[in-house]
């Protein structure tokens, strides 16, 4: 079965719209941030943004849940960034993108608004100059997140059954 990556930077949504399409499509949800290892939380919460090289075994340990969750389905939330680390995750199995997309102010709005997160407001600009867009080759969808939660999960939806 195909594994639903919900993409995009930190305040997009990820969390609230993967949960609820797992949920309505009666299939498992994972949270990219629970494979970090420590260290790069520290380095986040520290105002310091992740290189390349901090996000290959987070990178390789979302692929890995991907692969055990391939006959069975699954979301999984992950900024996925760059064209390379969504290779890497499609590597794991057949993935379809979900890239939750929004202007600056209010990524940073929501980010500021949300309480118990690690990722400081000050990281925005880095993940932001990072984002890659979804190509053409890419499977996937871009969705604005002007819309409440429970449009863009039927937006989701709606593309995703009919990506064949």
């Amino acid at each position: 079965m195909t594994i639903i990556v919900v993409m995009g930077v930190s305040g997009s949504g990820k969390t609230t719209v993967g949960e609820a399409l797992a949920e309505r499509l009666g299939v498992v949800y994972a949270e990219a941030d629970a494979f970090h290892p420590q260290a790069n939380i520290d380095k986040m919460t520290a105002g310091h943004a992740l290189t390349d090289e901090d996000r290959e075994p987070w990178l390789q340990a979302i692929a890995r849940w991907i692969a055990q969750h391939e006959e069975t389905g699954g979301v999984v939330s992950s900024s996925a960034l760059k064209r390379r680390y969504r290779d890497e995750l499609r590597a794991g199995g057949d993935v379809w993108f979900l890239h939750l997309h929004g202007d600056r102010a209010l990524l940073a709005e929501r980010m500021q608004a949300r309480k118990g997160h690690f990722m400081p407001v000050t990281l925005l600009d880095s993940q932001l100059a990072d984002l890659e867009p979804l190509q053409p080759d890419e499977p996937g969808r871009v969705v604005e997140i002007t819309e409440p939660p429970a449009a863009l999960v039927e937006a989701a939806l709606h593309a995703f059954q009919e990506r064949a």
